[in-house]
């Protein structure tokens, strides 16, 4: 893989995550996997919304879900959105 084809792929990776609710779900299963319903209770946000959302994350690659009984679980998946949403939040903690 070249190195233009390595900014391509991060390039990618920020724009799927560009956006404050996308960031605060990629943190929120960072920290605990949840299912939807979980996920847009917490947001206080339609579920439409957080599904939108989540399909975005998922064509991307950077969340996926695995099936609990009747139940999807949503996880992140993508290595490197990790460190993006821990340095990016851990950054905005130490400004305040």
């Amino acid at each position: 893989m070249s190195e233009w084809e390595n900014y391509s792929d991060a390039a990618e990776l920020l724009r799927a995550m560009a956006h404050p609710v996308r960031i605060c779900i990629v943190r929120g299963l960072i920290e605990k996997p949840s299912n939807v319903s979980s996920i847009y209770h917490c947001l206080e946000l339609p579920q439409s919304t957080v599904s939108q959302h989540l399909a975005v994350l998922r064509s991307r690659g950077i969340v996926a879900g695995k099936r609990q009984g009747t139940e999807v679980v949503y996880y992140v998946r993508h290595p490197l959105a990790v460190k993006i949403v821990n340095a990016i939040i851990e950054n905005g903690d130490q400004e305040n």
